[in-house]
């Protein structure tokens, strides 16, 4: 069962969160409309390659990761999606495209943008395409300590370009 490793870690902390179940939906963005979450509040999970190495990169839904931005933040010399044929290994008890933001349980490193850190709560995919987790900002933050860098364009700077 994809959530039994994420729940028992979150368990073990005392950490408090909700699970919401919805039909199925593979698209950040069409979880959001289907369960009436804004997609500035629900977070998605993007699998890169940061010099070779596989990593994190955990932005709001409604925006896009800045592959530039993140490889300034990393300080790598290359950044690039991965393909699902590249990390799919690595998440042995999650649906492919729906692992959380918690690379700390999957030997990688996490960036998310800064935007999310203003959230009191955050919302993504538990492991599958029909559950959402949702915690409190600070607790994940403790728990997965995200290096915290602009990796998305801010909407006032999308309208510019």
């Amino acid at each position: 069962m994809p959530l039994s490793k994420l729940r028992e870690f979150l368990d073990s902390h005392n950490i408090r969160y909700m699970i919401l179940s919805h039909s199925v939906a593979y698209t950040a963005q069409g979880i959001a409309a289907l369960t009436h979450i804004s997609g500035k509040e629900l977070a998605k999970t993007v699998i890169v390659r940061t010099d070779g190495d596989l990593a994190m990169a955990v932005v709001p839904a409604s925006r896009h990761v800045d592959l530039a931005l993140l490889k300034r933040a990393a300080g790598a010399k290359v950044v690039e999606l991965a393909s699902e044929q590249e990390f799919k290994d690595r998440f042995p008890d999650c649906e492919p495209g729906a692992m959380p933001p918690f690379g700390n349980l999957y030997g990688m490193a996490v960036y998310a943008d800064e935007s999310l850190a203003a959230l009191p709560e955050i919302t993504f995919n538990a492991g599958t395409h029909r559950d959402l987790m949702r915690i409190d900002w600070p607790d994940l933050a403790r728990l997965v300590e995200p290096e915290m860098v602009q990796i998305t364009q801010s909407k006032a700077m999308e309208h510019a370009a």
